[in-house]
């Protein structure tokens, strides 16, 4: 999966890209973890908890490896900063997650925004659009943050 990435972000010649073009997986991979790294981002500050946490969710939700799961992080990182954009994002999570696995991403992402103990209003807002987005209803967007805080040991 890193040679994958890498081909990917290099851009390599044509036949080096088609060998090491990323599978669907991948593109979802690099979907979700971008949709996390834009959540860290909504306030205007990428601190190492949230980064750490992200790093976590990754690796528990795609069985990755930690140099995967780094390598992931850094392509998203890569992803957002050139993409003004999150509907491509939200359209491939939309398109290729179950209804649970889309409540899953929404409560990883609630886990994020609080990582680092506070809710940015900011944050609070992208999080409402990516639930529409993702087709994530606000009562289970609701139970799904609820979920989140108590997996961090926060209350509401």
């Amino acid at each position: 999966m890193i040679n994958r990435l890498k081909a990917l972000l290099s851009g390599g010649d044509s036949r080096s890209a088609t060998a090491a073009a990323p599978r669907e997986s991948d593109d979802l991979q690099v979907a979700v973890a971008a949709l996390l790294v834009e959540a860290a981002l909504m306030d205007d500050r990428f601190e190492a908890s949230e980064r750490d946490k992200i790093a976590e969710l990754l690796k528990a939700r795609f069985e990755l490896s930690d140099a995967d799961a780094e390598a992931l992080l850094a392509t998203a990182r890569e992803q957002v900063g050139q993409s003004s954009q999150l509907f491509g994002f939200t359209r491939v999570v939309a398109d290729r997650f179950s209804p649970d696995e889309r409540v899953e991403l929404v409560e990883m992402l609630w886990q994020v925004a609080y990582a680092d103990g506070h809710l940015d209003d900011y944050e609070a807002n992208l999080l409402r659009r990516l639930a529409g987005l993702i087709h994530v209803s606000d009562r289970e967007s609701g139970e799904a943050r609820k979920r989140a805080l108590a997996h961090l040991g926060l209350t509401p």
